[in-house]
């Protein structure tokens, strides 16, 4: 009887047993740190009696600000765990890759830079990016909110629903040992039978359907919601590129949920869309993937571009040069990103006139790249350049993207990537990329645009001392790894023969990654500080500099009444009214915003439920999650009672009280 009652209870749980506790040390130690986390959260939570507070202000609100700022603070969460993933990736290969006593498994290894690269794109990257775009574009389109607030919410409960199972994996169960992209027959049950790659799809999915919305709901709002007398060609440039990086997310998350979705029912029904035998074909999924990926690159960095083009002319007291051909350029990009995505694969055996077409195509997609850095350049030239912390940011850009534009065209070359495809040098290139690119430049956009959601500056010393750190940091780190490539080493190694003398630059590199984690704590401690400081950093709203005039409409300023949203007439319309000594006008009205919601947090959840149900086998809760989360996204859509009401006298006193504090 005992045996049967066992046996039925194993099938109400699915693959779910005891055998899931991570009993490798380095992986036990990550979960029990996890778990005490967690715990000392809650504690913490209930004895300072915060969770109303808690609930009220932050996990139901649809205020696009405080979203963009939840956004930001699971991003640096991960960003401090893919750190510590790369600490131990370059602490393998630097001291332990020629020694037979490495506390990492080659199998925990493979687990660890799937983590890493997971984690930097989705759930850094992405999360950095929504967050800024839900703080920014509002205000420099001149709408109070997005078009979709409830959308906003469940977008971004879903982004961190994906964060939450992708680090469960460390609790219960195991991570893909397949890559960040997952390729079959690696990511197939025959080499991949546990619950990692389900792990890996599932949180990619839920996450991903969640850019996919945020990618609907800003492009309505950009092209709805502008203020009377903004045209398209006044908008600011970080609008356009938000535009041009929606668009993208638009046309290929699709793919990506599609993809994930053939490659989840090959692993759970048996299909055969990316086997080897019954008709399936793994190069198809390879296809799929990097359709996907490569407009995923642009999708991340375009946004990048669109800061620092408010960024150089601000500190170089200039217009920004080129204003139209900025914007053709972002669209330009936009639109050719689409036709590269085979020099991933160069080596697939497709043949001489593809692999000629991708190649003349990706060397193609650098013009308007190339465009983009001649107009921060000339429009730096005969500027009144001031080196702030933003500024240092993009020098570090200026130069790391340069050196990744130049190996990237490099690799366009099917010759040249035939010998460099699986090799060091193909890391270093996408790492210039994606962390010269990609993160200096939302670190550059959340040290510009602080000071207007908080009242104070971060720390110039600070911020100054964590960008040179981060800078150099990464040169030390990648610049070897190019050598190393043309020596020969193969990614993704977690041993190799000493003789090959190696070793060196390896060490150099985990050199390099220290740096950057200094520059990590510098950043905290230049957080930190500055709010212990702020009344001391506390600024106008002219936040950079009150006397000088800023060209950028990113900016605006408290004498001109941002809550009458008077009509635009020029492109830089704050400074124009700057120029002419106006102020607009104090008729103020009630202003209508959306109520607090908790559909965000119950659809995500059940989301959660589903995601984790169908990772274990355990279909029951699996078809009970799935009927909760649609009776949910149904009963989303019936509120009647959804909007709350600001009066005008109201209005006049909040912005009464701001100014004071301010002053």
């Amino acid at each position: 009887m005992r045996a049967m009652i066992m046996e039925r209870n194993a099938d109400m749980l699915g693959r779910l047993t005891w055998d899931a506790i991570p009993k490798d040390p380095v992986t036990l130690g990550a979960a029990v740190g996890i778990v005490f986390g967690g715990l000392a959260f809650v504690i913490g939570m209930t004895y300072f009696k915060k969770w109303k507070w808690l609930w009220q202000n932050w996990l139901t609100s649809l205020d696009p600000k405080k979203i963009g700022v939840m956004y930001i603070a699971v991003a640096v969460v991960m960003l401090l765990r893919g750190l510590a993933d790369a600490g131990m990736l370059r602490a393998q290969q630097a001291i332990f890759a020629t020694s037979a006593h490495s506390p990492i498994s080659p199998e925990l290894f493979q687990q660890v830079f799937s983590a890493h690269g997971t984690i930097m794109i989705f759930f850094v990257a992405m999360g950095v990016m929504f967050g800024l775009i839900n703080l920014i574009v509002p205000l420099q389109i001149g709408a109070r909110d997005v078009a979709f607030p409830l959308l906003n919410s469940i977008s971004f409960w879903l982004f961190a629903v994906g964060m939450v199972l992708i680090n469960l994996s460390l609790v219960v169960g195991e991570f893909s040992a397949a890559g960040w992209l997952g390729y079959p027959p690696l990511s197939g049950l025959e080499y991949s039978p546990g619950t990692g790659i389900d792990y890996w799809i599932w949180s990619l999915q839920i996450a991903g359907v969640g850019s996919l919305l945020s990618g609907v709901n800003f492009l309505v709002t950009i092209f709805t919601m502008r203020r009377k007398g903004m045209s398209l060609m006044k908008m600011p440039v970080f609008v356009w590129s938000v535009v041009a990086s929606m668009l993208l997310v638009v046309a290929a998350f699709p793919i990506l949920t599609a993809t994930l979705a053939m490659l989840s029912l090959d692993r759970t029904l048996g299909m055969h869309f990316f086997t080897s035998d019954f008709g399936g074909n793994p190069m198809m999924y390879v296809n799929l993937i990097w359709a996907w990926g490569h407009p995923e690159v642009y999708i991340l960095i375009l946004p990048a571009f669109g800061i620092f083009s408010e960024i150089v002319p601000v500190f170089s007291r200039k217009r920004l040069f080129g204003y139209k051909s900025m914007v053709f350029a972002l669209m330009a990009i936009s639109f050719l990103s689409f036709a590269v995505w085979l020099h991933h694969f160069f080596t697939m055996g497709a043949g001489a006139n593809v692999n000629a077409f991708f190649g003349i195509m990706t060397m193609v997609i650098a013009i308007p790249t190339g465009v983009k850095v001649f107009n921060w350049i000339f429009t730096m030239y005969r500027g009144r350049i001031r080196f702030t912390t933003p500024m240092v940011w993009f020098i570090g850009f200026a130069v790391t993207f340069t050196i990744g534009g130049v190996t990237g065209v490099l690799l366009a070359v099917p010759g040249i990537d035939f010998q460099m495809h699986n090799s060091l040098f193909l890391v270093a290139h996408f790492h210039n990329m994606i962390i010269g690119g990609v993160l200096f430049g939302f670190f550059a956009g959340i040290a510009y645009w602080f000071p207007k959601f908080a009242g104070f500056r971060l720390h110039e010393g600070l911020g100054k001392a964590a960008a040179w750190s981060w800078i150099i940091g990464f040169m030390v780190a990648f610049l070897p790894l190019y050598a190393l490539g043309f020596m020969g080493a193969a990614r993704r190694l977690d041993s190799y023969d000493p003789s090959l003398g190696w070793q060196g630059l390896f060490i150099v590199a985990g050199i390099g990654v220290l740096i950057i984690l200094l520059g990590t704590l510098l950043l905290v401690a230049q957080v930190g500080y500055s709010i212990w400081k702020r009344k001391e950093l506390a600024c106008g709203p002219d936040p950079w500099d009150g006397r000088t005039l800023e060209w950028s409409t990113s900016t605006p300023i408290a004498e001109y009444n941002f809550a009458t949203l008077d009509q635009v007439t020029h492109r830089d319309e704050y400074w124009e009214l700057k120029q002419a000594h106006k102020k607009a006008s104090t008729a103020y009205s009630d202003i209508h915003l959306p109520k607090n919601s908790g559909y965000g947090v119950y659809i995500a959840a059940a989301a959660f439920v589903f995601g984790f149900a169908v990772i274990w086998h355990i279909w029951w809760l699996a078809l009970i999650a799935i009927v909760v989360l649609i009776g949910l996204a149904i009963a989303s859509t019936l509120r009647t009672d959804t909007e709350r009401t600001i009066s005008a006298d109201e209005v006049a006193a909040t912005e009464k009280r701001l100014r004071g504090a301010h002053v």
